[in-house]
């Protein structure tokens, strides 16, 4: 029995509403021809179906995801559902087919379109996000630590352990313009939370000598014999300067 294409499949945008449409694909003999969220629905000749969240089955595919091919595989699944790439959903099905049939090995078929896709696309959000790790300024506003960044994917779940960690007795809010969402931790607890807006109060003077003092040192410390701008834009890309205080 042929699977059908003529559909498109709706979910709520979760990663466990992701892995149900996968679930739905193979126990209904569907190939989904489109997969959109609530959120970014568009219009399509096929007919719609909406995906239930169902955790159970969400953590089925999960876990065959690991035993059937491996957890690497898991990993490449996890970050390209946090990117923003279009189509990623789609991306992610087409892989984890390929997957089941092929093993463990599959991650390995870099020249294949497939896996180089779903690679290149959790390389791009890895990076990112290993950016942000050296790339967040915080600003203090009456004893909390506020941070404003503008990713390109949802780098927010991957950095959030690391700023947690590093700042344990600090209460702090790091707010993602581009998704409208938010880390905020408190008395040693985290939430990811959505946030439409952030309005942050005007820099109190302690605050602004301290910026001023970190633009004097990161100033200070320069060899100008060695101002290399192009490198500078390498090793820090330009679009994040917005939010760096040595820059602004």
């Amino acid at each position: 029995m042929p699977y059908r294409t003529d559909i498109t499949y709706l979910y709520d945008g979760s990663f466990e509403g992701l892995l149900c449409c996968v679930h739905e694909s193979y126990y209904k003999r569907e190939l989904p021809s489109l997969i959109f969220n609530y959120k970014e629905m568009q219009e399509t000749l096929f007919t719609v179906k909406e995906i239930e969240t169902v955790l159970e089955n969400a953590k089925k595919v999960e876990t065959s995801i690991k035993k059937a091919i491996s957890g690497e595989a898991l990993h490449l699944v996890r970050m390209c559902y946090y990117s923003n790439s279009e189509n990623r959903e789609i991306v992610i099905l087409n892989f984890l087919r390929m997957g089941y049939k092929i093993g463990p090995s599959v991650t390995s078929m870099l020249s294949d379109d497939t896996v180089k896709a779903i690679t290149d696309i959790a390389k791009s959000v890895s990076r990112e996000s290993m950016y942000y790790l050296e790339f967040i300024r915080f600003s203090d506003y009456n004893g909390a630590l506020v941070a404003i960044i503008e990713p390109k994917n949802f780098v927010l779940p991957m950095i959030v352990n690391h700023f947690c960690d590093r700042f344990p007795s600090e209460q702090f809010l790091i707010y993602d313009e581009t998704n409208k969402h938010g880390i905020v931790y408190q008395n040693g607890k985290k939430a990811l939370i959505p946030l439409d807006n952030l309005e942050v109060p005007k820099a109190c003077k302690k605050e602004e000598k301290y910026r001023a003092l970190w633009k004097q040192f990161y100033n200070t410390i320069a060899i100008e014999g060695r101002i290399n701008p192009k490198l500078r834009m390498n090793n820090m890309p330009k679009r994040y300067w917005k939010h760096l205080t040595e820059f602004q």
